[in-house]
């Protein structure tokens, strides 16, 4: 498809109504990958993190950007043009990457910059975009430069992005483009949407992800008026407050100095001595300011003296990180200890709590589950809450700052804590029935069982000492929707399941958020705020990237299958089966909302709605995913497209999405995976490691075929498009400094797009209804006939992966293990070693585990284990490659390494190999695999490419018999 108008003029509507959209054809997913993993890496300085960092699921706006632009843009007749124009529109374009550097201006940038304008690169983008600035923190003339080459080659006249956003709309839909995201979350695909300049619906079941949508619309992205309101709000509301706590005097010492946090501890009676024992896994209370606290015993009472020492010495420091509770290793369960008389008692941390199991399986303890009205625990339970330590601040005499002073807790801390406890007591049941204070149970759940399990809470505001109490509640009664996002944060840093935060008390970082992680975490001991250290939390730090004003946004509380609103472009990021179980762990917000909401938020269900919650990888979540995506397709233009984002994780996804795709009339036309995490994110479990972006468009006809011509079909899909992709590579070799556009792993993908997109574009296969197919309960173990016919699609595509220099038919005789370890070695030859791309194939070649053939597991810095660091490991009957002629290979070139005598690796050789004189294939192929490894080692690992090269003439050169 050529677009065919001429330069600098608008052309007629409609007239890219049936083109191709562009990422059907292509996308530079390694640029994108390179940009999307270092806005992950930017943290808290990601754009929308602030309204809500409790919210972990963010897909980068960088990716979102890139679907947009993606579905909008043609693809025509020239791919290296269209690609050199999606670059320049992404910023990633020669020029566009100058400016971000120069706008970086560090040291390393501009060493970058001078080696970058000079043509001596000798690094890869990922160098150059790691120096940089990101696209959204250059102000200025970024894109200055791209318009005339944009609109030559699209036919617009353009300036903005808003401008071009609407003409190819015009030219697709006849409007502006309407983009819908129906699981918005936290609200980066409609942000990124309206920002480029889309009409925007936006909707999720869950009021807390509807919340986070309409700040990113109408905070970040509101205008001057916007953030001067917001401004105002916010100190005003902070003054309220302040006042409010110095009329109780609760925070107040004298001589200025305010409360800046209290550390709270569990305190219980040890079965064996009868002891009352602080339950605090780490005497350290700063490291920044070397304070511990010392246990000292009193015998008289059975309990101990808790006191504080600051300036403790270095060996001071490293006894008090052993508290008084303990565990053996990472895994097992804690325990409490404590010396008396120079006796060391232990005991587990379950013992204390009295768990015990049924015959039926069921689990309990003697734990008393705390009633609506308590506050703090009762004087018989079994756990007691203890404030041991006071951290005292006050403005410096000279000079601008603070000055921190840790104190014990003395009778007045104590008689302002139960001031505190009584204020709140005495006006609870008011302010729960305003809506101040929650009132709403904690209901049971895979992990909202953990606060009622380990602590007896049964109601969301037992997460909350009585100061945290006050101090929301009276935010509460003041709260408008925009401060509603400092009022999240606010419980999210200020609760019984934040942590103390030992290692940065300067500042204001003296505790820890409560969603650290995607889990509500109970505590043996924890922080708490004064309202001082607050503040920063209820002035929020918000960028600002206002939306064209022309642009028309609409947030619905409401689940994908009640969609009502007609769209073009869908961009979703579903739930799935490791997804994060927000519908549970959001209740720790809602609860504070549900009651009088502002008035933005009034129409919304303030109710997670588990039972309509898509979750889970079984029959009820396909079915869910089903309802939703036949919805989305119903409420699509007959041109429109979607993208869906999914994670890769388990071999069933794919025929897990097969099925949702023809059972919801849509047909697969590509797919591409870009890596979307960081390191410190890539760890043991089901975690995200990257997205696959699968664009759909709606299934025409009712297409019959059978199995066999299915065949062939894939086949040649498969092979037409790794040929374009790799074509692509080579055209744009100059361009890209010798990089290549696409590595083996996106041409992997892209095969796998391709087979599936042969699959989903029939209705009926041997005869059978594949809507009806795709929908049928499965049976556990049951290959279906999807299950067979993605395996073999993904079989086809996978024959494309053979490396140069091993002939197919020897590489059709290895072992899953041994191709994807020669695979890895050619990757890593070229300089691409990052972790996604191992997870990926060892998935492609059905690797049970690649961990063991690793040598590292960093994210950009994964490669598979040497010759010499395999060792004698991998050989025993329990690794992949045992008994593999590649695992001998390996063997023989650790000997040569060592010097061994070449007769002696030779015998070795014919005893490891099985029947290595008998088939003569088994001496060619040691041959071949010896030759591979030396060309692919000899940059990388010199000194075992020689000794490969070694191997190779040894066999050669063998006498026979």
């Amino acid at each position: 498809m050529s677009v065919v108008v001429k330069p600098n003029t608008l052309v007629e509507p409609l007239c890219l109504k049936d083109a191709p959209s562009l990422i059907e054809r292509l996308l530079p997913v390694q640029k994108l990958s390179a940009e999307a993993y270092k806005e992950q890496m930017a943290g808290n300085g990601k754009t929308l993190t602030a309204l809500g960092s409790y919210w972990k699921g963010r897909k980068p706006l960088i990716l979102n950007k890139a679907c947009i632009l993606g579905c909008l843009l043609p693809a025509s007749d020239d791919l290296k043009m269209d690609l050199e124009v999606f670059e320049m529109l992404m910023s990633m374009d020669v020029e566009s990457v100058g400016k971000r550097l120069r706008a970086k201006n560090s040291k390393e940038a501009r060493l970058a910059l001078a080696q970058y304008g000079s043509g001596e690169n000798t690094g890869c983008y990922r160098d150059w975009v790691d120096q940089s600035c990101r696209p959204e923190e250059c102000k200025g003339d970024l894109h200055s430069h791209i318009w005339d080459r944009v609109n030559g080659h699209l036919g617009t006249n353009v300036k903005s992005f808003p401008e071009l956003v609407e003409q190819l709309g015009i030219m697709r839909f006849g409007h502006r483009p309407k983009v819908a995201d129906t699981f918005c979350g936290s609200g980066q695909v409609p942000f990124e949407a309206a920002r480029l300049g889309c009409d925007v619906y936006a909707s999720d079941i869950n009021p807390v992800a509807c919340m986070l949508t309409w700040g990113a619309f109408n905070i970040v992205g509101g205008g001057e008026r916007a953030r001067a309101k917001l401004a105002k709000e916010q100190m005003s509301l902070v003054n309220q407050v302040r006042d409010e706590i110095d009329e109780l005097g609760i925070e107040a010492g004298g001589q200025g100095w305010r409360i800046k946090g209290l550390v709270y501890c569990l305190e219980t009676r040890c079965p064996r001595t009868g002891w009352m024992v602080p339950l605090i896994p780490s005497l350290v209370l700063s490291e920044d300011y070397r304070v511990i606290v010392e246990l000292e015993p009193h015998e008289a009472t059975k309990t101990y003296l808790i006191k504080i020492k600051v300036g403790a010495s270095p060996d001071e420091m490293a006894a008090a990180r052993k508290g008084t509770v303990r565990s053996e290793g990472k895994g097992q369960e804690p325990y409490m200890v404590h010396v008396i008389n120079g006796v060391e008692h232990r005991t587990k941390i379950s013992t204390l709590r009295g768990d015990f199991r049924l015959h039926d399986g069921s689990t309990g303890n003697k734990l008393r589950l705390w009633e609506r009205t308590d506050l703090k625990p009762r004087a018989d339970d079994i756990y007691q809450e203890r404030v041991y330590a006071v951290l005292w601040t006050r403005p410096k005499s000279k000079g601008s700052g603070e000055e921190c002073i840790f104190r014990d807790v003395t009778p007045d801390d104590l008689n302002r804590e139960r001031a505190v406890e009584d204020y709140v007591s005495q006006h609870l049941s008011e302010w729960q029935e305003k809506g101040w204070i929650p009132d709403m149970k904690i209901e049971a759940g895979g992990k909202t069982d953990e606060p009622i399990r380990t602590r007896g809470w049964t109601y969301w505001h037992h997460l909350f000492t009585p100061r945290q109490l006050l101090i929301a509640a009276l935010v509460r009664k003041h709260l408008t929707a925009e401060m509603s996002f400092g009022y999240a944060q606010l419980l999210n840093w200020n609760s019984r399941l934040s942590q103390w935060n030992g290692a940065k008390t300067r500042g204001y970082g003296i505790t820890a958020q409560t969603f650290y992680n995607q889990a509500l975490n109970t505590l043996l001991n924890y922080g708490c705020r004064g309202f001082s250290s607050c503040e920063s939390l209820l002035n929020l730090d918000l960028k600002s990237f206002p939306i064209a004003g022309s642009v028309n946004t609409k947030v619905t509380c409401d689940p994908a299958a009640n969609l009502k609103t007609l769209n073009d472009i869908y961009v979703t990021d579903p739930p799935y089966g490791d997804a994060v179980k927000y519908e549970e762990i959001l209740e720790f917000f809602i609860a504070w909302l549900r009651k009088n909401p502002p008035l933005e938020f009034s129409d919304w269900v303030w109710d997670s709605r588990r039972s309509l919650a898509i979750k889970g990888e079984n029959e009820e979540f396909r079915r869910g995913m089903v309802t939703a995506y036949k919805r989305m397709t119903e409420c699509m233009s007959e041109n429109g497209i979607q993208v869906i984002m999914f994670t890769h994780q388990s071999g069933s996804i794919w025929a897990d999405m097969a099925n949702i795709v023809w059972a919801s009339g849509l047909q697969v036309t590509a797919a591409w995976y870009v890596v979307t995490e960081t390191d410190s994110i890539l760890r043991e479990g089901s975690y995200v490691k990257g997205t696959v972006l699968l664009v759909l468009r709606k299934r025409q006809g009712l297409h019959k075929t059978t199995r066999d011509d299915l065949a062939w079909e894939i086949q040649e899909e498969v092979e037409a498009q790794v040929k374009a992709l790799t074509g692509l590579n080579q055209e744009a070799k100059g361009l890209y400094r010798d990089e290549n556009v696409f590595e083996d792993a996106d041409i992997q993908m892209a095969g796998y797009a391709a087979a599936l997109r042969v699959l989903t574009r029939y209705a009926i296969i041997d005869g059978r209804d594949m809507t009806a197919e795709a929908i049928r309960p499965r049976v556990k173990g049951e290959t279906t006939f999807v299950d067979g016919l993605i395996a073999f699609a993904v079989d086809t595509a996978n024959q494309c992966l053979v490396p140069q220099g091993i002939p197919k038919s020897h590489w059709d005789k290895l072992s899953g293990a041994e191709r994807f370890y020669l695979k890895m070695l050619d990757m890593e030859a070229r300089g691409a070693k990052t972790l996604d791309n191992y997870q990926n194939f060892a998935k492609a070649f059905k690797v049970r585990d690649f961990k063991p053939l690793l040598a590292s597991h960093k994210a950009n810095g994964a490669r598979v284990k040497s010759s010499a660091e395999f060792g004698r490991t991998e050989i025993g009957e329990g690794s992949e490659l045992h008994q593999s002629v590649l695992r001998a290979v390996l063997y023989a070139l650790m000997e040569l390494q060592k010097n061994l005598d070449g007769g002696d690796v030779l015998s070795h050789l014919t005893l490891n190999v099985p029947n290595y004189y008998g088939d003569m294939t088994q001496r060619e192929l040691i041959i071949e695999l010896a030759d591979y490894i030396a060309k692919r080692l000899e940059g990388i690992r010199p000194e075992e490419a020689s000794a490969a090269r070694v191997l190779c003439e040894l066999v050669k050169n063998q006498r026979l018999g």
